[in-house]
């Protein structure tokens, strides 16, 4: 059993209307049973909707009862989810056909396809190719990358990323912070806005921010999306290739890759043709099921119908393709320890003399690999009023390197939630900084941007940066080598000799301090003027 040496946490003071507040301590043997537990081999990688997804629940919901939180009303404590899965068997070659040459691409290495439609068969045929630069319209930023083009019978090329990679401009779509015009998510959205017949994005590591073998895992088998959605008029397949064959593709069309992604920069860029046609096909078996949003609260002393909700999604992505004779996908840090970390905090609600003045959410969400689907239906479909809601406070891969001097917060600069961050991690003896790699944008990545696309103030952020022993090398060696070896793999497992739960221990902490403040005083967060999220109301708070 490893050694908690982190003992500052028992009395952390912050002035509060003029009261001191004593913070609970975080408790590392807590967080470390759930972690254990749910990353354990018999979750079977916590896929939703699988045989993994009732067992999760069933422990979720067995540990908010017995902390003594309230259920949604009396004695339930989930929200239903309506899922379609659509598992989706790829042909094995994609053809590209040019005037006088062939192209043929091999599944998984080269490409990886799947589709949002409920349907069993669905093809390209000789779907004429389109480069489409970033595959971005914006009408007050004056970009169309499908400008004067009827994308009926054509299939989209476009890059990964935003324009304002690599620009060295900062106020060039933020330069190197991506923009949700970079996500793949936005991509999609636009291609089916435009009618194409598929899309195809070229992926590139450094700006996508994860390598090849993310793609093969996260987009192979199973696929979800919310049940209900007409898809019938979206693109029928949407996709991926590898860098080397865009280049190869884009060589053989007689242009050249480097002088292509240069015009696409710039504003007035107009789509090319690739002088090639595309086949590929899906064989689609198609179900639907109910997944599971689990919450529970405590109920504010003075204002029970004012919430602070904390999301953690419990779902991961199952059972895969095998490396090294391992197929299930634990997920132990993505995401059992942002659970692990949310449970504990709650546990500190729980048992602590003193209850917040606000109710406190505590949000286990569903279906957040497959696209953020979970909290998606939930801000749809809100438990607790949006307008009531205070802020959200997100864990997601919750730091597992020990200690660290840092606390960086994911899109800095959008809201007050930045100033209560600081002002915790101030107290705790760490510093606040801005995210390092903005361009894989990881604002977009988790379930607190469905909370801030609904207007409320988010915070999402850790440590990781600067480790307090042994520096901001070490640290950055650590999250590397866990992107390059075990996200989304079945090495994403908790190994008690490998991982170091002070750091975990250390951000729970924080995130139950800035909670507790924000419970216990009668602010509500705003949004900066220069964020592009805002309260979809106007009244003397916000």
């Amino acid at each position: 059993m490893y050694k908690i040496i982190y003992a500052c946490f028992l009395l952390i003071l912050f002035s509060c209307q003029n009261k001191e507040l004593i913070h609970e301590p975080i408790k590392a043997d807590s967080i470390q049973k759930h972690l254990s537990e749910l990353s354990h081999d018999k979750y079977l990688g916590r896929m939703p909707c699988a045989d993994g997804e009732p067992l999760t629940i069933d422990y979720l919901v067995n540990e908010l009862k017995s902390l003594g939180l309230k259920g949604i009303d009396g004695d339930n404590y989930l929200q239903d989810v309506p899922l379609l899965t659509i598992d989706g068997k790829m042909s094995e070659k994609m053809t590209i056909d040019f005037d006088e040459e062939k192209m043929v691409l091999e599944k998984g290495k080269d490409f990886v396809i799947h589709s949002q439609r409920k349907t069993e068969k669905l093809s390209l045929n000789q779907s004429e190719l389109v480069f489409c630069g970033y595959g971005i319209v914006d009408e007050k930023l004056g970009w169309n990358d499908y400008a004067d083009l009827d994308m009926k019978g054509k299939t989209a090329v476009v890059l990964v990323n935003d324009p304002g990679y690599g620009s060295e401009d900062p106020n060039f779509f933020k330069g190197d912070i991506m923009t949700y015009f970079g996500r793949w998510t936005y991509k999609y959205e636009e291609a089916d806005r435009q009618g194409a017949d598929g899309l195809i994005i070229i992926h590139e590591t450094s700006s996508a921010g994860y390598p090849w073998f993310v793609v093969q895992s996260s987009w192979t088998g199973p696929q979800q999306g919310l049940s209900g959605i007409d898809r019938s008029n979206d693109c029928g397949i949407k996709g991926w290739i590898t860098l080397q064959k865009a280049k190869a593709l884009f060589e053989t069309a007689g242009l050249n890759f480097t002088d292509e992604i240069k015009s696409a920069r710039k504003k007035g860029f107009k789509p090319k043709k690739l002088n090639a046609k595309v086949s590929v096909g899906l064989e689609n078996k198609y179900s639907e099921c109910i997944s599971k949003n689990v919450l529970a609260y405590l109920p504010g002393s003075k204002y029970e119908n004012e919430y602070v909700i904390y999301t953690a999604h419990w779902d991961h992505i199952g059972i895969g393709n095998a490396v090294d004779g391992d197929s299930i996908y634990n997920g132990a840090l993505d995401n059992a320890s942002g659970t692990a970390a949310v449970l504990s905090i709650a546990e500190a609600y729980a048992t602590s003399s003193s209850k917040p003045e606000r109710s406190v959410v505590f949000l286990f969400v569903t279906a957040e690999e497959q696209g953020l689907l979970g909290s998606e239906f939930y801000t749809a479909n809100p438990v607790f009023p949006l307008d009531k809601t205070v802020c959200n406070l997100n864990m997601d891969g919750v730091n597992p390197a020990g200690l660290m001097k840092d606390f960086t917060i994911t899109g800095i600069g959008h809201s007050d939630m930045d100033k209560y961050a600081e002002e915790a991690a101030i107290a705790q003896g760490r510093y606040v900084i801005a995210e390092k790699e903005p361009e894989k944008g990881s604002f977009f990545r988790s379930d607190h941007f469905n909370f801030a696309k609904a207007g409320v103030p988010a915070l999402y952020a850790d440590g990781g940066y600067d480790h307090a022993e042994k520096g901001t090398e070490y640290a950055q060696s650590f999250k590397d080598d866990f992107i390059a070896r075990k996200y989304h793999a079945p090495s994403d497992e908790y190994i008690e000799e490998e991982w170091n739960l002070e750091g975990m221990v250390q951000d729970a902490q924080i995130y139950y301090n800035i909670g507790s403040r924000i419970a216990n005083n009668r602010d509500w967060p705003k949004w900066t003027p220069e964020s592009e999220f805002k309260r979809p109301r106007n009244d003397l708070n916000n």
